[in-house]
C-alpha cells in the first residue's frame, strides 16, 4: 500500500502531500488584495495621525483627514469607508470649524466684554493665524491667540467707556475662548480618526 508524504507549513497553517504540484491556495489574510487593503489602511492611519497633530498647530489637519479618506475611498472602493462615513466625518469638520471661532466669542462674553469684542476675538484670531509670528512650527498657533488676544482688546477698546468691560479681563476671556476651541477641535479630530480607521478595519470587503 503506498504511502503519502505530508508536509505541513508552519506559517500558514496548510497540510498538502509532499508530491503535490502547482500552486497551493492560501488562506484569505494572505492573499494579495488582503495584503494590499492592509498596507493601505496603515498608510491612511500614518496620514491621519500626521493631520491629527497638525490641528493643535492651527493647521487644516481635519481637511487633510478628510481628503486622505476620500482618496482612498475612490482608490480602493471596497475599503470600507463609504460615502456615509465621509458625510459624517465632513459634517463634524465644518462643527468643528464653527466652534473653532464661535467659542472664542462666546467666552469673551462671558468674561464680560461686547459684541465688538467677540467678533474682535474672531476676526484677530483669523488674522493671527493667517499672518503667523516668526516662530517654526507653532507660529501660527501663537499668532491665533495673540489675533485674538489684540481683536477683542481692540474690539472692546470701540465701545463707550460707561459701556466698556474691563479690557484685560475681555481679551483674556478671547485667550481662553481660543484654548477650549482648540482643545475642541483636536478632540473632534480624534473622533474622526478613530471612526475613519474603525470603518476601514471592520468594513472593507
Amino acid at each position: 500500500m503506498p504511502t503519502t508524504t505530508y508536509w505541513v507549513t508552519r506559517q500558514v497553517g496548510l497540510v498538502y502531500p509532499a508530491s503535490l504540484n502547482g500552486p497551493i491556495s492560501l488562506p484569505p489574510v494572505l492573499r494579495p488584495e488582503s495584503v494590499s487593503i492592509a498596507v493601505a489602511i496603515a498608510l491612511l492611519a500614518v496620514v491621519l495621525l500626521a493631520s491629527l497633530l497638525m490641528v493643535p498647530l492651527g493647521l487644516p489637519g481635519l481637511w487633510v483627514m478628510l481628503g486622505a479618506a476620500l482618496l482612498y475611498n475612490v482608490l480602493l472602493p471596497a475599503g470600507g469607508i463609504g460615502w456615509g462615513t465621509l458625510i459624517f466625518c465632513g459634517v463634524l469638520v465644518v462643527v468643528a470649524e464653527v466652534l473653532e471661532f464661535t467659542v472664542g466669542s462666546r467666552y469673551t462674553r462671558k468674561y464680560g466684554g461686547s459684541k465688538r469684542a467677540g467678533w474682535g476675538s474672531i476676526v484677530g484670531g483669523i488674522v493671527g493665524a493667517m499672518v503667523g509670528v516668526p516662530v517654526p512650527v507653532i507660529g501660527s498657533v501663537i499668532g491665533a491667540f495673540v489675533g485674538a488676544f489684540v481683536g477683542a482688546l481692540v474690539g472692546e477698546f470701540t465701545v463707550p467707556k460707561e459701556l466698556r468691560g474691563d479690557l484685560t479681563k475681555v481679551a483674556t476671556g478671547a485667550l481662553v475662548g481660543r484654548a477650549v476651541a482648540a482643545a475642541l477641535k483636536t478632540g473632534i479630530g480624534v473622533v474622526i480618526m478613530v471612526w475613519i480607521l474603525a470603518a476601514t478595519i471592520f468594513g472593507h470587503h
